[in-house]
């Protein structure tokens, strides 16, 4: 029988997919949420072929590597921060000859449709005076990739100190993406790929690539869980079929 289910947070991972919900046949995997549309088409497309299960869970790279350290159920993981792959190898819990950095990512400023504002991102660009008395949308630099990316290259642009204490925090980047989708912000910053699914939001300028750390995604085994059905399915996630699809959704595989 064919499922796949799809986990919002990490407390679904904890509650939905436990030892006693998972059988042998079932494969586990926790990925940024940042690959949300991506991820779940090119498994949908690998359930057509097999009679596998996989289950995955959505949410930021940071709480889902700290699950994995928690001994969470978890064959596979994506992560949008190299660190926190190599955190997890260097503790043992990665087989380290599976990893894979395989994706790339551009950071962007957003605003809804509507919205007249427009500028190019440069060192010390007007955001602080865009934004008014409003906030800027920002996953939390304290936890999330995508915040600490953008938190960076605000830094690189010479504009932290003047927007640093007007953040509105998401919990991951669609939560962020979400805040300018509803117009509680007028800007936002989240990835290039984000937008690819909004019709509720528009590109305001590209970050200079130079301006933060490259932003690769990196896939990887988790130790002593490489049955033939997850090495399967992980050849199927790396494959030029899924790249194909990964690249539809913005992604540049590298």
């Amino acid at each position: 029988m064919r499922a796949f289910l799809l986990l919002a947070t990490v407390t679904s991972v904890l509650t939905s997919t436990s030892p006693r919900q998972i059988s042998a046949e079932d494969i586990s995997v926790l990925s940024a949420a940042s690959l949300t549309d991506a991820v779940t088409e090119i498994v949908d497309t690998y359930l057509r072929k097999t009679n596998d299960q996989v289950l995955v869970s959505f949410a930021n790279s940071s709480a889902l590597a700290k699950q994995i350290e928690n001994e969470a159920p978890a064959d596979i993981f994506i992560s949008a921060n190299l660190g926190w792959m190599d955190y997890l190898i260097e503790n043992g819990l990665i087989k380290p000859t599976s990893r894979r950095d395989v994706l790339g990512n551009k950071l962007v400023l957003v605003t809804p449709v509507e919205s007249k504002i427009d500028f190019k991102i440069k060192p010390y660009f007007p955001l602080a005076k865009t934004l008014g008395n409003g906030r800027l949308a920002i996953a939390d630099p304290d936890f999330v990739p995508a915040g600490q990316y953008a938190a960076a290259a605000l830094k690189w642009l010479d504009v932290w100190s003047e927007v640093a204490s007007r953040l509105a925090p998401g919990r991951d980047v669609r939560n962020t993406l979400s805040l300018v989708e509803r117009g509680e912000t007028q800007l936002g910053i989240v990835y290039q790929t984000d937008v690819v699914g909004s019709r509720k939001v528009r590109i305001v300028d590209y970050f200079p690539t130079e301006s933060h750390p490259p932003i690769i995604y990196s896939f990887g085994i988790i130790s002593d869980h490489d049955s033939p059905a997850v090495l399967t399915f992980y050849d199927f996630l790396t494959s030029e079929e899924a790249m194909k699809i990964f690249k539809f959704y913005g992604f540049v595989p590298r």
